[in-house]
């Protein structure tokens, strides 16, 4: 069984269970007053074990099963035995790293909450941009596919306006960390214990592919 299904079924066992209790979600919500005040650093990653609902859930899982799979594979190709273990700290830092400035902003806001693992589904996904970026993404049931590094800033693009405007129950600012996270992590990764150049291969592919592979309409 992959990592990625292991943290998949841990998340939802987890978060169906908090579903139907509040002490579970007030004991491992993002909180950032019961960080500042209690040292609770525990919820900086608790947090992305439950969820708001069951369509947050199930979005965020099936985010980080379609790229999970791959960049986990990745990862046990470009780090060899390490690369496992590589997987499980991004995705576990990813959590924390992705709430630091909202911790920041927030540490004596009592009325602010946090919960959900986007921040480090957002890793994930950008990972894979990484890795594989003239794969096109695009948004479910819509026939538009976009190559992947062309997604990528128009979602952090996107993601930076909605933040400023702060609108709404989303913390984009998680998801837009979360995703300089995972790219960081991985070019530095690669540099500690890879001779693979990342970010050398990601310039290539972008620099030697057509016009023809930026946008593409049908299904992929």
């Amino acid at each position: 069984m992959s990592i990625t299904v292991i943290i998949i079924i841990i998340t939802c066992l987890v978060s169906v269970t908090a579903f139907s209790n509040q002490k579970i979600i007030d004991d491992l919500i993002f909180y950032p007053p019961a960080v500042a005040n209690q040292n609770q650093w525990y919820r900086f990653f608790s947090c992305g074990l439950i969820h708001a609902d069951f369509m947050h859930l199930a979005f965020n899982m099936y985010a980080l099963y379609l790229f999970g799979q791959f960049v986990e594979a990745k990862f046990i190709i470009i780090f060899g035995d390490k690369g496992k273990l590589l997987y499980i700290l991004m995705y576990v830092a990813a959590l924390g790293f992705c709430l630091l400035p909202t911790y920041s902003k927030n540490k004596n806001n009592y009325h602010y909450r946090s919960l959900g693992a986007s921040g480090a589904v957002s890793a994930i996904v950008f990972a894979y941009i990484l890795l594989n970026p003239l794969q096109g993404l695009g948004l479910l049931f819509i026939p538009i596919y976009i190559a992947g590094f062309i997604f990528g800033f128009l979602y952090l693009f996107i993601s930076g306006i909605l933040e400023k405007k702060n609108q709404g129950n989303i913390n984009h600012s998680a998801h837009i960390w979360g995703a300089v996270f995972g790219v960081a992590f991985l070019i530095i990764a690669a540099r500690l214990f890879s001779d693979t150049k990342i970010l050398s291969d990601f310039i290539e592919q972008i620099r030697n592919a057509s016009p023809s592979q930026f946008i593409s309409f049908g299904r992929y």
